[in-house]
């Protein structure tokens, strides 16, 4: 009996520990289930507007369009240019100012009427170059087969890039001075200039090879830098079609002739021999290098008259006083042999003059006057594109397509399409839903909810019924951001991203790229604001509209007035970018034809939650 209770009671307690463990494991299993992060996607409406402009301020630009381009739907873009020059103040020519040449008791035999007379006016239009070098090794990015390697070898010889920089030879040629031996054998590579420079152009659409007809007029209308209409107390505002040749505001042509665009480096040669270096010709080495740019010559009979004339007279005295006489030129294009619409660089622009003029020569004995001489010396001078500067842009508008757009019906209501051109048509976009009322009690909801926002995405899809294989002709990047105030999103600002080949390649994540499908034809584009969207959910952040538009440049943030129309009432913030972009696309909005309702606009939300 005492054994047999024992090994009862012994039974008895594993049962009980056995029973305790088992009603233990399921609810420690049931408490662990619910703690497991699971991964969710979910799509929210999105809807768009069209929106457009009919002028932009232009007249702050440190750079403008110029020539002509034509899209199937959104027609013909021009592009010209109006500036006014700038001079230094109390100007004067040759080496004595012309009060000293016309004294009539001079104090030295040397002062003589120098007779300045022009001998050559070239106009300069710098394009915008590449030259991004992120490993500093003397090859820009973009022919680099290494840009983050300074040992890359982008010439295939046996010297890294880095080594024939430093040793002043072509990384980019495997034979720097052309004689047949490879620069890793070579022990003469004299004859190459090592400041030869090679260029990226960037910004030119359409066909580069295009010739066309490049002309330049005097401007005659006054470009006031002072608004006369607001007592001359704040600056005043120049816009896109402020077109003073169609005004009639012209006079003496400059220049008219056909051109075709040159995009190798400018080089001078040395105009004498220096005696003192019997050894080398010096005609023959570069005295001076140009970057690439638009240079043609102007009226020398003009500027002699507008300019080494004026010598001594008021005109010359500020460069105000210039101005009003001088008021500035016009830069027009027309004749195309093929589209050609070009970016250029106007804060580097100018107009350069050079001259000749008598100089007394008292050949090094000037207490002997029995071999002076005079002769003939040169100098030049350059008129910048400062002030005021307009870039007048024209959209000929033709399809009927474009012109339905224009119709205040269809531009209040969710648009089908979304119609994204520079400078002309941008997108509005609303995210969540079209009503003020459902679209906070929708955000409300996704406040309660412990969710941790992995991505958020905006995706558009090009209309498929645009000619697909013309890609040329597609906007290359968009840019998205806060329609009312213009503001950058949050994403935009904390994206240091870049992408070192490619052409307006920061910010990749953002992103805004123009992608294509597995057959190589434009596709879509693709914003990540997922910091946007936290923002809104986590932080109360207003859930602005947002705004689409082309851009030329994805870092330049910067705004500029713009209207629908005429009227003072319908100014708005719009992103100068995209005033330098003449290029678009056709996206498919948030109420697309039904058999495209998969590619509708919608925000794709991709959380996780316990």
């Amino acid at each position: 009996m005492h054994v047999s209770n024992k090994l009862l009671l012994s039974l008895g307690f594993n049962l009980l520990f056995f029973s305790c463990n088992k009603d233990f494991y399921p609810i420690g299993e049931e408490l662990f289930v619910d703690q497991t992060i699971s991964t969710f996607k979910e799509n929210y409406p999105a809807f768009t507007f069209q929106e457009y402009l009919q002028r932009v301020e232009s007249g702050v630009q440190n750079m403008a369009q110029l020539g002509k381009i034509e899209h199937p739907t959104f027609g013909i873009s021009q592009a010209s240019i109006v500036s006014q020059l700038s001079i230094n103040n109390n100007l004067f020519f040759g080496d004595l100012r012309q009060d000293v040449e016309d004294s009539e008791n001079p104090s030295s035999i040397s002062i003589i009427p120098e007779n300045e007379k022009v001998t050559a006016v070239y106009l300069d239009l710098p394009f915008f170059t590449n030259q991004k070098d992120k490993d500093n090794d003397g090859v820009i990015d973009s022919l680099d087969v290494d840009p983050e390697d300074p040992e890359s070898n982008s010439d295939g010889d046996e010297l890294t890039d880095l080594i024939e920089t430093q040793a002043g030879l072509n990384p980019l040629s495997a034979d720097s001075d052309g004689d047949g031996i490879l620069d890793h054998n070579d022990t003469d590579n004299e004859s190459y200039e090592s400041e030869n420079n090679v260029y990226e152009i960037d910004s030119i659409y359409g066909n580069p090879n295009a010739s066309f007809n490049l002309k330049v007029f005097e401007l005659t209308y006054y470009l006031n830098s002072l608004d006369p209409a607001k007592n001359f107390e704040t600056n005043q505002t120049y816009y896109s079609d402020d077109d003073y040749f169609d005004r009639g505001f012209y006079d003496a042509i400059l220049h008219d002739n056909r051109i075709n665009l040159n995009f190798e480096e400018l080089r001078f040669n040395y105009e004498q021999d220096d005696p003192e270096t019997p050894d080398i010709d010096e005609t023959t080495r570069v005295e001076t290098r140009l970057t690439p740019r638009i240079r043609v010559p102007l009226d020398i009979s003009f500027f002699q008259e507008i300019l080494l004339d004026q010598e001594g007279k008021p005109s010359l005295e500020t460069n105000k006083a210039f101005q009003e006489v001088m008021r500035g030129i016009i830069i027009q294009t027309n004749n195309f042999s093929e589209d050609l619409y070009i970016l250029l660089s106007l804060s580097d622009a100018s107009i350069k003059v050079e001259y000749e003029y008598d100089k007394y020569n008292a050949n090094g004995t000037a207490e002997d006057e029995s071999d002076d001489f005079i002769e003939k010396a040169k100098k030049d001078l350059s008129m910048s594109f400062s002030g005021v500067r307009i870039n007048v842009l024209k959209n000929e508008v033709s399809t009927p397509e474009i012109k339905e757009l224009l119709d205040s019906s269809i531009l209040e209501s969710p648009s089908k399409k979304l119609y994204i051109k520079g400078g002309k048509f941008h997108g509005r976009i609303r995210l969540f839903s079209e009503e003020n009322e459902d679209e906070q009690n929708l955000l409300n909801d996704l406040k309660k909810q412990n969710w941790l926002i992995n991505q958020a995405k905006l995706v558009f899809y090009i209309d498929p019924d645009q000619n697909l294989t013309e890609s040329k002709l597609f906007a290359d990047r968009l840019y998205l951001y806060k329609y009312d105030s213009g503001a950058p999103l949050l994403d935009y600002i904390t994206d240091n991203s870049e992408a070192p080949n490619l052409v307006n390649g920061n910010k990749i994540t953002f992103g805004g790229f123009l992608e294509y499908d597995n057959n190589n034809r434009p596709y879509r584009y693709t914003f990540d604001i997922t910091k946007h969207i936290s923002d809104i959910i986590r932080n109360d952040s207003s859930n602005t509209d947002l705004g689409l538009v082309v851009t030329s440049n994805i870092n330049d943030n910067t705004l500029l007035k713009a209207f629908e129309d005429l009227s003072e009432d319908s100014n708005y913030m719009y992103p100068r970018a995209a005033t330098l972009n003449p290029l678009g696309t056709i996206l498919l909005g948030s109420s697309p034809m039904e058999n495209l309702s998969d590619k509708k606009v919608q925000l794709e939300l991709t959380y996780s939650s316990y």
